[in-house]
């Protein structure tokens, strides 16, 4: 039985599927969904339990690939799309689960910032806690802060716009956000963490005009009005077979929807010891 290119949803949203092998499937994750606890029903964005229900329902794309289980290893942020890594049994989930606790995985993202960064490249690691003024809001040197590193390198600039490429070497919550909000340069249509940096972000309905509602509810069923950020690579050892997995996004639509060009992104980050073969998948 031929296998699908995608996953489709009760809702009909297709995930576009970037990588598959034996334990895992690497899927673009649109804007909006959610990656939170089964539990959390209180919005019908919830992509685990999607996912979930349509397993259930005998969809095609399971069927055809004998599937019985499929859960997120890791997160991305509501607004933010790109390569999302979903592991095919609980053995996968463990063993990959490990990746990223113990920062094995190579991270990548595009984010469009406000105003243009001095510098071409920088590291920003200032620890990252939870805010107390503001519950779900991340801070530096916040409560409970944890060490945090990214490694940041501005790829184009417009006028008063700046492409950068992100690696992050932890995996704090919103750490792409709060260590560029912390730098001066907020990525554009983040209306949580904008105000950090001192510049206000105001982020308008391409429809209407109006301004934006930044209330976390109303921020994720309004799909159509994106934070620019995208997760477009992502590389890890394979904890099966040993072998170097490399899995990248198309950025294309993401590039023009902000008036950049299309170009090849750096493979930063992407790097794989001598002697070995990285398995590659690009869309």
């Amino acid at each position: 039985m031929a296998k699908t290119s995608d996953i489709q949803l009760g809702d009909g949203t297709r995930l576009l599927i970037l990588y598959e092998d034996r334990a895992v499937l690497a899927i673009d994750k649109p804007v909006g969904w959610m990656l939170a606890p089964n539990a959390w029903d209180r919005t019908p964005w919830n992509l685990q339990l999607a996912l979930e229900s349509s397993l259930r329902s005998g969809a095609f794309w399971a069927r055809c690939r004998n599937l019985r289980f499929l859960r997120f290893v890791h997160r991305l942020d509501a607004d933010t799309s790109g390569v999302l890594l979903l592991a095919k049994s609980q053995g996968a989930l463990r063993a990959l689960g490990q990746l990223f606790e113990t920062r094995q995985v190579k991270k990548s993202y595009l984010a469009v910032v406000q105003g243009v960064p001095r510098e071409q490249a920088w590291d920003c690691a200032l620890k990252i806690g939870r805010d107390p003024r503001q519950p779900g809001r991340m801070t530096v040197n916040g409560l409970e802060s944890r060490a945090a590193l990214t490694q940041f390198q501005v790829l184009e600039a417009s006028q008063d716009t700046a492409l950068v490429l992100a690696q992050p070497e932890t995996g704090r919550m919103h750490q792409l956000r709060v260590h560029l909000a912390a730098s001066g340069h907020p990525i554009l249509g983040d209306g949580l963490y904008a105000e950090v940096s001192g510049q206000k972000s105001e982020v308008r309905d391409r429809r209407s005009g109006a301004a934006e509602d930044q209330r976390p509810k109303e921020r994720i069923l309004r799909r159509d009005l994106a934070l620019a950020l995208r997760a477009v690579g992502l590389a890890y050892p394979d904890p099966f077979t040993r072998r170097w997995v490399r899995i990248e996004a198309p950025c294309a639509a993401f590039l023009r929807k902000f008036g950049f060009q299309e170009r090849v992104i750096p493979r930063a980050g992407f790097a794989v010891a001598r002697g070995q073969s990285p398995t590659v998948n690009r869309r």
